[in-house]
Formats: structure tokens, sequence, C-alpha cells
């Protein structure tokens, strides 16, 4: 296994050191990795958390945006700077579980001998540890997104993915566009699968997003999304015999 780990962050500052000691322990059979946090213009102590990291952790590198652009923005900056042709990304706040990254790498690579257009393996929070109403505010726009795009991917939300890079890079990009990547990569006429993962409660910080962001805020990249799929056009080539 070969693969790059993308983390963005946003004041984060007390679940980074936790979290990278948990990717490192669940990377030790990887042949290669690189772990990549991208601090996305946070005010807090995550950028000397992650200068002092850099002194102990040999795969760590840090890239930090000057200001705050988004977590779509800080992943694409960890993904064009990977060294590695897979990728994996999971959230910064330890919700999400290292050691389910080789398993979904294990599921892209086997899938990927029957069908060498899957693209991603996302992964699926079926047992969350969120709040009630954190669950019913994320059930509701999963259901409304899903309803409108046909992305048959029950959890897009989930920061925890396995996918290849330059398929991904050769997305159209725009804010939030990380809530749409199944969608996306149907349209470009990849193909992807759900897989099961563990999922944690936050031990600190808060979520840095509103209980219906996911929804209302996401009400325009849908209509784009849409806009997009509407105008896609696969093209369909049959290869000239030889005479």
């Amino acid at each position: 296994m070969k693969i790059s780990i993308v983390v963005p962050v946003y004041n984060e500052a007390d679940n980074i050191n936790s979290l990278i000691a948990e990717i490192v322990a669940a990377m030790s059979q990887a042949e290669a990795y690189e772990i990549i946090y991208v601090d996305d213009g946070s005010n807090d102590d995550t950028a000397a958390v992650l200068k002092q990291a850099l002194q102990d952790i040999k795969a760590l590198r840090v890239i930090r945006h000057r200001q705050s652009c988004g977590q779509s923005a800080a992943i694409h900056t960890g993904v064009k700077a990977a060294s590695y042709p897979y990728i994996a990304t999971l959230d910064g706040d330890g919700q999400n579980d290292p050691a389910d990254i080789p398993h979904l790498y294990q599921v892209l690579m086997q899938q990927r001998k029957t069908s060498g257009n899957l693209w991603m393996v996302a992964g699926w929070r079926n047992k969350r540890h969120d709040s009630a109403w954190r669950l019913f505010s994320s059930k509701l726009a999963n259901a409304v997104r899903s309803s409108l795009l046909g992305d048959n991917t029950p959890d897009t939300g989930c920061g925890l993915k396995v996918f290849l890079r330059d398929e991904f890079l050769g997305l159209p990009y725009f804010d939030h566009m990380h809530r749409f990547l199944p969608a996306l990569i149907l349209r470009a006429g990849g193909q992807i699968i759900s897989e099961p993962v563990n999922h944690r409660a936050r031990a600190h910080g808060y979520s840095k997003y509103g209980t219906l962001d996911r929804l209302w805020v996401g009400i325009s990249d849908i209509l784009g999304v849409i806009w997009l799929q509407k105008r896609a056009k696969l093209p369909e080539a049959n290869e000239s015999e030889r005479g």
C-alpha cells in the first residue's frame, strides 16, 4: 500500500497528536505513506502543535492556508500536494477511525480487479455517535441530496474516503465540492461504493458546522451539481480496425 493521507483541520489543536499517533499505528504495514495536514487558517494552537509534531513524525507534512478557505479547498490543496496515486481523507476531529483506512484501500484494490472504473470507496457511518439533532439534520440533508442527485450514497458527509488522486483532480472544483464527490464521480463516468466504518464521539472541541448547514448552505450547490449533471456528455468511441 502506497497512500497519502490528507487531513484538513481548522482549530483542532487538541485532537492533532492523538490522531497522528493513530494514523501511524494504522499504517504500520504500509509499503509507503505520508500524512498531509492542511491547516485551513486556524486561529488556535493548531499551527504550533503541528510544527512540534513535524519534529517527531517523519511521515508528516504540513501545509497552511493563510486564511480559512473551507474544507473543500483544504482537501484539494492536500490532494494536489500528495506524492502517491491513492488518497485517504479523514476529518481532523478524531471521529473517523484511521484503523479503517487499510480496509477501505483493500476493498478498492479488490473491486478494481473486476471493475477498473471504481474510483472511490466511501466510508459509511452506519452507527454514528452524535447528538439526536445532528443525526436528524444529517439524515435530512443526505435524503434531499440523494433524491435530487441520484448518487446512491448513504453518507456523503463521512470524511473517511479512499480514492484515486488523478481522477479526483480531474473533477470540477468548487467550494463545498467534498459534499458531492459521489455525484461528481458518477457524472465523470466513474464508480463509487460505500463501506461501513467505525465512528467515535468527539473527544475535544466542537463541530465547525451548524445543525442544518449541510442542507441550507448546500441548496445552491445541489442546483449547481444538477446543472453539471445535465451537461455531462461521456464519449462513446470504437477503435478503427486496421485495413
